[in-house]
């Protein structure tokens, strides 16, 4: 009975392939020159050294738990000693896609790739990391499927599921000089995962895909794989899957215990700053996230920030420069509007009020709870009960959501209450806009938050 509901299940995974497949060619409608935009980051951490951990995320753009691990390496992790290489958004284009792979699954285009495919390029450059002499250890990070079982129990919990599994493609690599004991090292991965579970459901397995017998259909698909070329080329290296059953931060959670033991196998040393527990990988991943405008200076906090901002000041040439916190922060640009992106997620469109821009550092004079001090654009100010812009007659000012009928926004002392909220920055009513002009031409801006 038990063998019939495998056949049955193999049956469906293969029509969902097929399935798959197709839907793949619908969505080559995708312009081909978009993915130039789209080049992947490359992030070296710590020391230069020929013993190199090289973490990829973002294969495949509808797994999130990859790329958003991977992007928390490059920004919460200081490496003390060793090296290690990220490549957080490796198909960026499909992660902005919320797509397994807009022009076809990335991870079956290592074996044999044409030129003429439009990720050509983003194939050669991965291929020219992994092969280099200094990387001996590679990490491919997945969400998979339910919940690996070697045996079948129910149709979330079997052989044909990836989720919450240690994956390797044999057990023993005879040809790689380091780390070639895949499966022992893979086990003491999956060991210290399962010592910090956040619920027995979740405990990992080392999953073995024999990828070198090339006979089933899994060890052909798995011979078109990043890790499997980096395996015929002479490294080391693992798949790691967490369960699409879990949210993204439990995913995250369970693949930093997975990198950073990783890094400890190879002697990799290195400090974390946030506690590596699920509400310290929420408040990593949700809260530390801003963008800075170059030609503003002005920084600004994207945790809970308003799903449009409307007139929004942008240079007359449509051309936005910006300094992300986070390498998976991009913005698309789409006629007027102007969308910042967090991975796969669409955080706010910043409607654009097309101006002339000066670029001005100059400080200006605020009067904050009572006290006068000089502040440069860019700043943000933060201000308990009132502020006020003391008029020195050398710009004019906009409080943006401020309700004042005369038209002259200097030398009033404005308080919380008399914004309109919805004007305000983040949903929350208590971060706001100070733009400063010289006629028509925008020089500068400034943030209040009470």
């Amino acid at each position: 009975m038990t063998n019939n509901i495998f056949k049955i299940s193999l049956a469906i995974f293969l029509s969902i392939q097929l399935f798959a497949t197709t839907e793949i060619r619908k969505s080559c409608e995708s312009s081909v020159k978009d993915i130039d935009n789209f080049k992947f980051d490359f992030i070296k951490k710590g020391k230069q050294d020929n013993n190199t951990l090289l973490v990829v995320g973002g294969i495949q753009g509808d797994e999130p738990g990859g790329f958003m691990a991977a992007s928390l390496l490059t920004t919460h992790y200081t490496i003390t000693k060793g090296s290690v290489w990220v490549v957080p958004n490796l198909n960026f284009y499909s992660i902005i896609k919320r797509s397994r792979g807009p022009f076809g699954d990335m991870n079956r285009k290592f074996a044999k790739l044409s030129k003429k495919d439009p990720e050509y390029k983003t194939i050669q450059r991965i291929k020219k990391y992994i092969t280099d002499p200094s990387v001996k250890l590679i990490l491919n990070l997945h969400d998979g499927s339910g919940f690996y079982r070697p045996m079948y129990i129910d149709r979330w919990h079997q052989p044909l599921t990836w989720g919450q599994s240690s994956v390797i493609d044999q057990e023993y690599l005879p040809d790689v000089d380091k780390y070639n004991d895949t499966y022992n090292i893979s086990e003491e991965v999956v060991k210290h995962i399962n010592k910090h579970l956040l619920k027995k459901e979740d405990m990992y397995r080392t999953k073995n895909t024999h990828t070198r017998f090339g006979k089933t259909f899994e060890e052909k698909e798995m011979a078109k794989t990043l890790t499997y070329y980096a395996v015929t080329h002479g490294k080391a290296a693992f798949g790691h899957e967490t369960s699409k059953s879990l949210n993204v931060a439990q995913r995250v959670y369970y693949k930093m215990l997975a990198i950073e033991k990783y890094m400890d196998i190879m002697g990799i040393k290195y400090k974390r700053d946030f506690d590596l527990t699920l509400n310290g990988v929420k408040h990593a991943l949700n809260d530390d996230i801003s963008i800075t405008f170059n030609d503003t200076h002005i920084k600004i906090p994207l945790k809970n920030i308003r799903n449009m901002q409307k007139y929004f000041p942008i240079q007359e040439n449509g051309i936005v420069e910006y300094l992300p916190s986070n390498p998976l922060i991009k913005i698309i640009k789409n006629k007027n509007v102007y969308t910042i992106y967090y991975g796969n997620r669409r955080l706010t469109r910043l409607v654009a009020d097309y101006k002339k821009h000066l670029n001005f550092t100059t400080e200006v004079l605020v009067k904050i709870d009572g006290k006068t001090k000089k502040v440069k654009f860019g700043d943000t100010l933060n201000v308990k009960k009132s502020f006020m812009i003391i008029d020195e007659k050398k710009f004019r000012v906009n409080v943006i959501g401020y309700k004042n009928r005369s038209g002259i926004e200097t030398n009033k002392t404005i308080t919380r209450k008399m914004f309109i909220k919805k004007y305000s920055v983040e949903k929350h009513g208590k971060l706001y806009r100070v733009e400063f002009y010289n006629d028509k031409i925008f020089v500068g801006m400034l943030l209040v938050n009470f």
